[in-house]
């Protein structure tokens, strides 16, 4: 810690689970420290969603300097790849004139694209690619969900298993390296950044943190979330649609579920997402874990690396 502290530029990273409290939080830590706060989450990004992804109020934006929140439109094309070069290019420009920032977000990819840079994978064929699409759309996400458990079980643990791009892609690697999609994330790369990531997660008692997340789909409901999806159901194609609170109330408005079955199902979606992504950062290490009401404790945490 004392190598690591000599560097004078700090990315506070305030990462865990939908529903267990970041925005708050880095709000907060922005205040203190008179930092902008770098959003890695892969659907804030988008302009038309807002509240069924918890993106935070004007009220909230306003207490703080963001990026990469409300950037760019569901139409236009966007990935980790293209974050991972818009965020080094935001954050060398803030370090110019700035030794802290914040890096806040429950998107796994988008947070290592930030902090490490994305892993290499092999250029997928033509017909490998258009199969997948097919297998997609045709035969359904639970085909996919079946493939990706048969050939590379440990990454279904992981993933969004709701996300049928995400899946897809992770299809497309299998089939054209024969290797598992996990050997591609183990990958390890010397990170090039010029800061010092100060990596924290934080944490819920599970009964709670799930208790939070069916309070909170509750209180998007009364928001207007209904009224949000109805309004970007002719997009429901795009793949910044296929998540969480959004193509469960679309099967709603197309009379597949009853808005009650819909709701529970997005309550049900949105714990399953939890569990998957405390998984995923409790298998990358070097991640310090602290409970989500423990504010004085992430303080002394960043005391210790001499902020």
């Amino acid at each position: 810690m004392s190598n690591q502290s000599k560097n004078k530029k700090h990315l506070i990273t305030i990462a865990g689970p939908t529903g267990v409290g970041k925005t708050a939080i880095t709000i907060k830590l922005a205040k203190h420290f008179n930092a902008d706060i770098f959003s890695a989450d892969s659907r804030q990004l988008y302009k038309e969603m807002s509240i069924g992804t918890a993106k935070p109020t004007v009220l909230e934006l306003s207490q703080a300097n963001h990026h990469f929140i409300n950037h760019v439109s569901i139409n236009e094309h966007y990935n980790a790849g293209i974050y991972e070069r818009e965020f080094n290019d935001k954050i060398s420009t803030y370090f110019t004139k700035n030794d802290i920032g914040i890096l806040t977000g429950g998107t796994g990819m988008y947070i290592r694209a930030a902090i490490e840079g994305l892993d290499h994978f092999p250029d997928i064929p033509t017909e490998i690619r258009e199969r997948f699409e097919k297998i997609s759309t045709e035969d359904g996400l639970e085909t996919l969900q079946k493939l990706i458990k048969d050939l590379d079980p440990e990454y279904a643990k992981v993933v969004d298993i709701n996300n049928a791009r995400r899946l897809t892609r992770a299809l497309e690697v299998i089939e054209t390296s024969s290797k598992t999609f996990t050997s591609f994330l183990n990958q390890k790369k010397a990170r090039k950044s010029v800061y010092n990531p100060i990596k924290i997660c934080l944490t819920r008692d599970r009964a709670q943190l799930y208790s939070r997340i069916n309070q909170r789909v509750d209180q998007m409901m009364v928001e207007g979330q209904l009224d949000e999806v109805k309004r970007l159901l002719p997009y429901k194609d795009l793949k910044s649609m296929h998540t969480v609170g959004y193509s469960e109330l679309f099967r709603h408005l197309e009379g597949e579920l009853s808005l009650h079955d819909a709701v529970e199902l997005f309550k049900r979606n949105s714990r399953r997402y939890a569990k998957r992504q405390m998984t995923w950062f409790r298998n990358q290490g070097e991640w310090i874990m602290i409970e989500a009401e423990n504010y004085d404790k992430i303080l002394e945490t960043l005391q210790e690396y001499g902020l």
